[in-house]
């Protein structure tokens, strides 16, 4: 339990500082970074809070839904595995999470497998716009998996 509560707490200390980290693959050009994008995705949940404060809501609802399905894998734990994930994603014009991609230092394909499974399980949500228009939207996490 202690384990998984300091890695929830190092996501938390991560997760402003690299957000918006890029991951130097990109899917297509018109993958918008959440930074710049005039209206942000809305996570189910956050559709009644004030424009100013999704930001706020749209972050703790992923780490909500990070700890939520958070599961230190046995092998990985067995093995004394730990390390960094950044989790690349685009939250599409139809709200829907695709085009996840994973990397973490070299030796945790399992740690990968692990966070790429949480980000698919994100619900579909209210797709970003710019101009008016729908768009897709590239999201960054990392997600820390530490041992003790």
């Amino acid at each position: 339990m202690k384990k998984i509560i300091f890695t929830l707490l190092l996501i938390l200390h991560s997760f402003t500082s690299f957000c918006q980290e890029i991951i130097h693959e990109r899917i297509e050009d018109e993958n918008l970074p959440f930074a710049i994008i005039e209206e942000i995705p809305v996570f189910p949940g956050c559709e009644e809070i004030e424009r100013k404060e999704r930001m706020n809501c749209f972050q703790n609802q992923i780490i909500n839904h990070i700890k939520t399905n958070f599961n230190y894998p046995k092998e990985a734990l067995n093995k004394n595995i730990q390390g960094r994930v950044n989790v690349e994603f685009i939250i599409n014009k139809e709200g829907e999470i695709e085009h996840i991609f994973s990397r973490g230092p070299s030796g945790t394909s399992i740690l990968e497998k692990e966070a790429t499974r949480i980000i698919s399980l994100l619900p579909k949500m209210k797709p970003g716009t710019q101009k008016g228009k729908p768009v897709n939207v590239r999201y960054v996490v990392p997600i820390s998996f530490k041992l003790h």
